[in-house]
This record gives C-alpha cells, sequence and structure tokens, in this order.
C-alpha cells in the first residue's frame, strides 16, 4: 500500500477497537501514512471523508481498485 491510494476496512482484529472505528468497517479512505507498530510490523494511517482518520493494520485494509 502506498501513500494516497483508496481502502477500503475490510475486518478489524478483535479487542480495543472505539466506537468511532468501528463505524469504519466497510467504508472507503485514503492512505495518508504510516505508523511503527509494536512487534507487528507498520500500520497506515487512514483518513476518511469526514476527516476521520485512524490507523490499521495492512490485514484489515484491502486496496479500491
Amino acid at each position: 500500500m502506498e501513500i494516497g491510494q483508496q481502502v477500503r476496512v475490510r475486518r478489524l482484529r478483535p479487542g480495543g477497537s472505539s466506537q468511532e472505528v468501528v463505524k469504519k468497517l466497510g467504508q472507503t479512505g485514503t492512505v495518508q501514512g504510516f505508523k511503527m507498530v509494536d512487534g507487528s510490523g507498520v500500520g497506515f494511517v487512514v483518513q476518511f471523508e469526514d476527516k476521520f482518520s485512524s490507523w490499521f493494520f495492512e490485514d484489515e485494509l484491502e486496496i479500491v481498485q
């Protein structure tokens, strides 16, 4: 995944997701940057049309063609 790509939230890992993040399941946003994640690699910061942004693991996202 690259900055500027459109992605869809396809799933969320169990535990810890806020209600605001849960509402984004199935929605599309734009990759804005990367986040280093403890021991699990890299996360992706995604911004949605309503200007809300959060980070996700790569396996939680899918690229929108």
